[in-house]
């Protein structure tokens, strides 16, 4: 299989490339509406699981760009040819044409003797159109088709805004007090002789925040950072809530909510019941928790109350005074190249597969390295990974993994699944490589376990290929690794100083493993804060003010909201449909990422044994059948939350 030659992109070709796939996939619908005989799963079903392929590649080549590329026309290009592949994908369950080949379909002998992945397939097939409102007068389809295109121009939108954006605070060398001078060698200049630029972007804000002395400015920073893109993109989330709103009444739901977790492992009232078994635990946790940082805080601001500006900052000295974890001197353990080696090495050990770079990947830009991973019982290359970690202008803001290329079963042999993660960790320099922050190299893992779901894919069909499972079970492959960055038997094997080579000393990974409970209460209820908000918007009573609600909800934080700040303006998840309806997955799924991880936990957490199980069962299955079923086969048991629960301070009691 060739790579791609991401070097030969043009605006043109990235948008070309997907008009090409969208008139070859019509082509293929026009075959499946237009069959005159008998209806078999080969002429009804196969050519739209081919289309799927064609225009998963062209997104892949063409879409993708509009997150990675440096060139700001071939990201413009590639935004408008995400938002036509969008559109074309979104359009097939509104046509009424291919609604009624697939339902003629249904009602067949050949459809009532599918199994499997082809059974599932049509049900799913069966189930947009009735999502999609086919059983509706053909005038309120249109009116909702023409709302979901809408919708998805407003999500283009607002991902491009917020991607594009670039602010931040010129100050002096004096003002950043408590920065290393790692840090304050990297930063661009400011606009005056002598000053320094500190932007916005992750590797700039997260470090300020967490180690500048000057509070003031660390307000000020916030007060950007939580602003970006506020005037345009406020106006487009509050646009896109009414659109799903009007979408999800005129098809009769009560709430959109309700709508979109038809497609997930949860119900509106499960997630409710959920929250409301936790909340008010870790705000009993959290209250405890908030008073010693407060008291930290009160050594150098007497009579001043803990703010959101404050937390990062307190959260970090406390963690250096109650266990002598100073988040620059673990950094210098974790330089990137070799936390990358260890996670191969790691995944190699568990998964049974082997990774090796590819030379001369002719990638989008000189940074993005390239992997061919390889299976060791068969020696064959089974997929590709593209790593593009480091910021540039213009790029996906914050970290995530994309499918570029689906793995299918064809007449040929099993196509290789390509997956790519985008994130900003710190540019190496002259004299330094790239240090991860220890929380920086649990995002590297997390990220890395959507890329095995999508690359140790062993499906027949693209529908489930991958990540392609639920969307609040999407996350615990990813949420499971997490977890590796945390055990010492882990840290040991990888983690050396860049300097001397010198292996991380025990005594700093017990300490570092004894702090990951600090602050967990309130670290968990901004997760559940981002949850609520998501679900203020789209469940409810009515469309609820994106600005509002921040306001309205800041304090399940146990901080104060910023005020003047737009916190919906650059919640990039609410332009994910994916996730809309949805955030609270990332905690319902850590209940069974650490579910899983306790099988580890009892037979090795890196036993070879068990991690071909969960390969096998977890990662290799995508979507083949429900999340439910999926961590049963896994477990050998029903799922429980005590794990999760352990790890968040609650007995499982509660």
């Amino acid at each position: 299989m060739t790579l791609t030659d991401y070097t030969q992109v043009t605006a043109a070709s990235a948008l070309g490339i997907v008009n090409e796939a969208i008139e070859s996939a019509e082509a293929l619908l026009r075959q499946v509406i237009g069959v005159t005989g008998d209806r078999t799963y080969g002429n009804t079903l196969a050519p739209l699981d081919q289309s799927f392929v064609i225009l998963s590649d062209a997104f892949g080549v063409g879409g993708f760009m509009s997150q990675v590329h440096p060139d700001e026309d071939i990201r413009a290009a590639g935004a408008e040819a995400e938002e036509k592949y969008s559109k074309w994908l979104a359009g097939l369950a509104f046509r009424r044409d291919l609604y009624e080949a697939i339902k003629s379909y249904s009602l067949t002998d050949d459809a009532a003797g599918l199994t499997g992945e082809k059974e599932r397939n049509l049900e799913y097939w069966l189930r947009d159109f009735r999502l999609a409102g086919q059983d509706l007068p053909s005038e309120e389809r249109a009116e909702i088709e023409a709302l979901r295109n809408k919708l998805i121009e407003v999500n283009v939108a607002f991902e491009r805004n917020l991607s594009e954006w670039e602010d931040g605070i010129d100050v002096t060398a004096a003002q950043l007090d408590g920065l290393p001078q790692s840090y304050i060698d990297r930063l661009a200049p400011g606009s005056r002789q002598g000053e320094y630029r500190v932007t916005v972007a992750y590797p700039d804000y997260v470090p300020f925040m967490d180690q500048a002395e000057n509070r003031m400015l660390r307000q000020w920073l916030q007060f950007k950072f939580m602003n970006r893109a506020a005037t345009a993109n406020m106006a487009l989330l509050n646009q896109s809530v009414k659109l799903r709103w009007d979408i999800a009444r005129k098809l009769g739901y009560s709430t959109f909510a309700e709508y979109a977790m038809e497609t997930k492992m949860a119900d509106p009232k499960a997630v409710d019941d959920f929250y409301a078994s936790i909340v008010p635990g870790l705000q009993r946790l959290a209250t405890a928790e908030l008073n010693e940082l407060q008291a930290l805080m009160a050594r150098d601001q007497p009579g001043e109350a803990i703010q959101p500006w404050d937390w990062a900052f307190y959260d970090a000295a406390q963690r250096k005074r109650d266990y002598g974890v100073d988040d620059n001197e673990v950094a210098e353990y974790f330089p990137l190249e070799t936390a990358v080696q260890g996670m191969f090495d790691i995944c190699s050990e568990m998964f049974d597969i082997d990774f090796a770079a590819v030379d001369d990947p002719r990638a989008w830009h000189e940074d993005v390295a390239v992997y061919a991973i390889s299976d060791r019982e068969s020696g064959d290359v089974i997929a590709h990974y593209y790593a593009d970690l480091h910021p540039r202008p213009g790029k996906f803001s914050h970290a995530a993994c994309w499918r570029l290329r689906a793995g299918v079963e064809q007449e040929d042999g099993y196509r290789r699944p390509i997956a790519a993660v985008a994130a900003n960790f710190t540019k190496p320099t002259a004299d330094s490589p790239s240090l991860l922050k220890h929380d920086e190299a649990v995002t590297l893992f997390h990220e890395f376990g959507h890329v095995l779901h999508n690359t140790l894919t062993e499906v027949e069909l693209p529908r489930f290929s991958g990540t392609a499972t639920e969307r609040d079970f999407v996350e615990a492959p990813s949420q499971i690794m997490e977890n590796w960055m945390w055990e010492p038997e882990v840290l040991s094997r990888f983690a050396r100083h860049y300097k001397t080579g010198d292996p991380i000393p025990d005594q700093l990974v017990t300490n570092m493993v004894a702090a990951r409970d600090q602050n967990v209460a309130i670290k968990t209820l901004r997760q559940v804060f981002y949850g609520h908000y998501d679900l203020a918007l789209h469940a409810g009573d009515g469309p609820t003010d994106a600005a509002d609600a921040y306001y309205e909800l800041a304090d399940l934080t146990m901080f104060p909201p910023h005020e003047g700040t737009n916190f919906g303006a650059s919640f990039g998840h609410m332009a994910n449909d994916g996730y809309v309806a949805g955030y609270y997955g990332y905690l319902w799924s850590k209940v069974y990422g650490d579910d899983m991880f306790s099988v580890f936990e009892a037979e090795g957490v890196l036993n070879p044994e068990v991690g071909m199980r969960y390969r096998r069962e977890i990662l290799a299955k995508g979507g083949t059948i429900d999340g439910m079923d999926l961590l049963r086969n896994f477990l050998g048991r029903e799922p429980n939350a005590a794990a999760f629960l352990t790890k968040i301070g609650l007995s499982s009691d509660v």
